[in-house]
C-alpha cells in the first residue's frame, strides 16, 4: 500500500478538492478513495489538522433530489420540529439539549412574561 501524498495547507495542486469543494461544484467523490491529504500545522505540539482530497476528474455529478427524497426530507424535518411532549410543531428545530420545545422546557418562565 502506497502512502498518500501530503500537501501543506493552501498548497494543493489543481485537480484536487475536498468534499465541500466538490459539493460547491455540484460534484461528489463517486466511490473513489482519498487521493491526497492536506495538513495544517498547529502550535504547542498539537497534531496537524487534516483534510482529505479527492480527484476532480474522477468525481461524479450530485444525484438529483427525487420527489420521494423530498418527501423523506420534509418528514425528517417535521419530526425534528415536533415537540414530543405537547405534540405541536414548534416552528424551529427542537434543541437536543432540551428534548422539548422551549415552552414545555420552561413553563414557569412562559407564565411570568
Amino acid at each position: 500500500m502506497s502512502a498518500l501524498p501530503v500537501f501543506r495547507w493552501h498548497l494543493a495542486p489543481d485537480g484536487y478538492a475536498t468534499r465541500r469543494q466538490l459539493r460547491a461544484r455540484n460534484l461528489r467523490p463517486g466511490g473513489q478513495g482519498v487521493a491526497a491529504q492536506l495538513e495544517r500545522p498547529r502550535r504547542r505540539g498539537r497534531p496537524p489538522l487534516v483534510a482529505y482530497l479527492y480527484r476532480v476528474d474522477l468525481a461524479k455529478p450530485v444525484r438529483p433530489m427525487t420527489p420521494g427524497r423530498w418527501r423523506a426530507h420534509a418528514a425528517m424535518m417535521r419530526a425534528r420540529r415536533t415537540c414530543p411532549e405537547c405534540r405541536r410543531d414548534a416552528g424551529y428545530v427542537i434543541p437536543t439539549s432540551l428534548g422539548t420545545c422551549v415552552t414545555c422546557a420552561y413553563p414557569e418562565e412562559q407564565r411570568v412574561a
